[in-house]
């Protein structure tokens, strides 16, 4: 999906410290997955040679166990073709994007984008609160009663205005930059990127473990680049 960048205000006063300060970006023009990538298209990579198998039986991903994560085996009911593929570390999303003639999106980009273009809003639709009539997550049980991810776009109403699909729920997503909670304090006004190693990569857009707050289009988190998750995935863009 194409996007003609601009200028947007990103952060936000909403959550946590590192969503402060809210400040200008802006962006050049860039193009970016309608969805989360799936276990199918991940398995074509696979089978070409160029990515690594997923982490789905290698003991290696993290798994939702009912009371909290561990080290396991992903269930099958993760495993259809038109799910987001999970148990995939930072190097393996990359990969992927890679092989498909892209990259990881920006932590900038990836925003921009879930904010319908750069909106002023808490979500991809709007300020209205996230419930499961438009997103995968919590809200009451987890992936809104199946207690896993569903397949991608199965939320259209949560939709941004450009169609993409799932930017908040579902699967976190990997983007391209290292973590760093203090970022926004020197983080540039023009096509920021956070290219300074460190021990975290960005991922962004909550799960369908989390509940609503979590999925705000300002909402970061980290996570070491070798981890794998039953609830993180990604998109490319380029």
């Amino acid at each position: 999906v194409p996007l003609s960048g601009g200028t947007f205000r990103m952060g936000s006063n909403d959550g946590q410290d590192d969503e402060k300060p809210v400040h200008t970006v802006t962006l050049s023009p860039f193009q970016i997955a309608k969805s989360a990538t799936t276990v199918a298209q991940y398995a074509a990579c696979v089978r070409a040679g160029t990515c690594s198998a997923t982490h789905f039986d290698d003991g290696k991903c993290f798994v939702w166990n009912g009371l909290k994560w561990v080290k396991g085996r992903l269930p099958d009911s993760f495993r259809s073709s038109s799910q987001p593929v999970v148990c995939v570390d930072w190097q393996q999303a990359s990969s992927f994007c890679q092989w498909a003639g892209g990259r990881l999106p920006s932590e900038a980009e990836w925003e921009y984008a879930a904010r319908s273009g750069g909106q002023n809003w808490k979500y991809p639709w709007g300020n209205e609160a996230a419930t499961c009539r438009r997103a995968v997550m919590d809200d009451g049980s987890h992936g809104c009663g199946k207690n896993r991810s569903w397949p991608v776009c199965s939320k259209p109403t949560g939709s941004t205005q450009q169609g993409l699909c799932d930017m908040a729920g579902n699967v976190f997503e990997w983007v391209q930059d290292w973590y760093d909670d203090g970022y926004y304090d020197k983080s540039p006004r023009n096509d920021p990127v956070n290219n300074r190693s460190a021990s975290y990569r960005v991922g962004r857009g909550g799960g369908w473990v989390l509940a609503g707050g979590y999925l705000r289009s300002g909402d970061r988190a980290g996570g070491p680049p070798s981890d794998s998750g039953g609830a993180l995935g990604f998109r490319c863009a380029r």
